[in-house]
């Protein structure tokens, strides 16, 4: 009995010690269980984040492309790296640009004096390889001398290379002008045409000639492709043309055409003042957040506003009998041919 007693015993002890060994294997389970459910809930929760973050994101970005600055810095900063640039998004800039460029220069207007399409196409004529200014300080005398197309038309070339001698190239000019003259009381009866066709076949008058002269004094819209124009608007990809006549329509398409003249006063005028060929003042324009182009010249505020020119600067602008506009917003005429 003893013996039998302790066999049962020694089972007895063993099936505890089984069925605890069943139990402590069960609990330890449990554990894993318990701590793999918190990792997989983690999880979920931070993939909910994420996706609400990016939500998040979207709805700032599409709240920011409301505000005036944040448009034009995306669609600028696309230009600028390469990213494609739909043409709605162009439009929008392009057009955005010009409102800006309107508000800088609500005084904008041609920088040849004139008193009428006679003169006005002369100048236009005469500015070609130089500067406004030296047009306009040139012009009283030739007009004084030739008011009319058959003054011209009869002059003595020699006595008009001596009037327009500081202009530059100033036999080729008298050539042009006198011709142009001619051809005037020949063709039109001494009377400047008022339309493109016609205008374009006058000696000296290419498509930039001629829309100047419609857009200012017959006010028939008119985009004037210069060499600011050229140069501003492949900076702020409007286009990539290099043709004056491919620029032209690629920039008319994109806005009204009741628009285009002032559209071209506007970038004309930024592109003397501001935007310049080799050192833009980059610092101190006030489009810069539009222009894919930023950083080009000098970013720096204060060196950038050194490099501001005519009223923006300080200084005298280009025409000696400016409109009444431009001198009540502070600037200045230019002075007359051998002043100071």
């Amino acid at each position: 009995m003893p013996a039998k007693k302790a066999a049962d015993d020694a089972r007895t002890t063993a099936g505890k010690a089984a069925d605890g060994k069943a139990a402590d294997g069960k609990a330890a389970d449990k554990p894993v269980v318990a701590k793999a459910a918190p990792k997989k809930s983690a999880a979920k929760a931070a993939a909910k984040k994420a996706v609400a973050k990016k939500s998040a994101a979207k709805k700032v970005a599409g709240d920011g492309g409301a505000e005036k600055g944040v448009v034009g810095k995306s669609a600028a900063a696309k230009a600028a790296v390469g990213k494609p640039e739909s043409r709605t998004a162009l439009v929008r800039r392009a057009r955005r640009i010009n409102r800006e460029l309107a508000e800088i220069y609500p005084y904008a207007h041609p920088e040849l004096d004139f008193e009428n399409p006679f003169q006005l196409v002369i100048a236009t004529v005469l500015s070609a390889q130089t500067t406004d200014l030296r047009v306009n300080q040139t012009t009283p005398a030739l007009f004084t001398a030739y008011p009319t197309p058959e003054d011209l038309a009869a002059a003595d070339p020699e006595r008009v290379e001596e009037i327009l001698r500081p202009t530059g190239f100033f036999r080729a000019k008298t050539r042009s002008v006198i011709g142009l003259s001619k051809a005037l009381v020949e063709e039109f009866g001494g009377e400047v045409p008022g339309r493109l066709e016609d205008l374009v076949k006058l000696p000296g008058v290419g498509r930039k000639t001629a829309f100047v002269v419609l857009g200012n004094a017959f006010g028939r819209p008119g985009i004037t492709v210069d060499t600011h124009f050229q140069r501003l608007v492949r900076r702020w990809k409007w286009t990539e043309q290099t043709e004056p006549d491919k620029i032209e329509a690629a920039v008319g398409a994109l806005f009204p055409k009741s628009e285009w003249t002032m559209l071209s006063h506007h970038v004309i005028f930024h592109g003397r003042r501001i935007c310049h060929a080799r050192k833009p003042a980059c610092g101190a324009c006030p489009i810069a957040p539009l222009c894919p182009a930023y950083g080009e010249g000098e970013t720096d505020p204060e060196k950038a506003k050194k490099l501001l020119k005519y009223e923006k600067g300080g200084f005298p602008g280009q025409r000696l009998n400016p409109p009444r506009s431009y001198l009540d917003a502070g600037g200045r005429p230019a002075p007359p041919l051998g002043a100071g």
